[in-house]
């Protein structure tokens, strides 16, 4: 799995997907972005999206319990970063994809790797 907040704005397209009045803090949303179910959560005032797959099972993982930038799987309990989508505890060892997001105006804009 990727981080892809790690690329370059040169390599990725931005998406809207919502606007800021839609995410309210404290809530989630998944979207269906190029075919991937994307969760885009607003915490604090901040906006972090990741995968909505959980690592260890491939199983949906973003109804799960929030706390700070941390998200835990409602199958198995597995804990992940909402900001670089690391997986922090057993039973997932593999990370979950986490993605770029910026607010341009009043739109959440999530940022995908471009297709070569």
């Amino acid at each position: 799995m990727f981080n892809y907040r790690q690329l370059g704005d040169d390599q990725l397209e931005y998406v809207t997907v919502a606007s800021t009045d839609e995410i309210s803090n404290g809530e989630r949303r998944i979207f269906d972005v190029a075919g991937d179910l994307i969760a885009v959560f607003n915490v604090a005032g901040r906006y972090y999206a990741i995968a909505d797959m959980c690592s260890h099972d491939d199983g949906p993982v973003a109804e799960g319990e929030v706390g700070g930038k941390e998200i835990e799987c409602p199958r198995h309990g597995a804990r992940f970063n909402l900001e670089t989508g690391k997986a922090l505890t057993l039973p997932a060892v593999v990370d979950i994809p986490a993605y770029p997001v910026r607010v341009v105006g009043d739109e959440i804009q999530i940022g995908i790797p471009m297709e070569d």
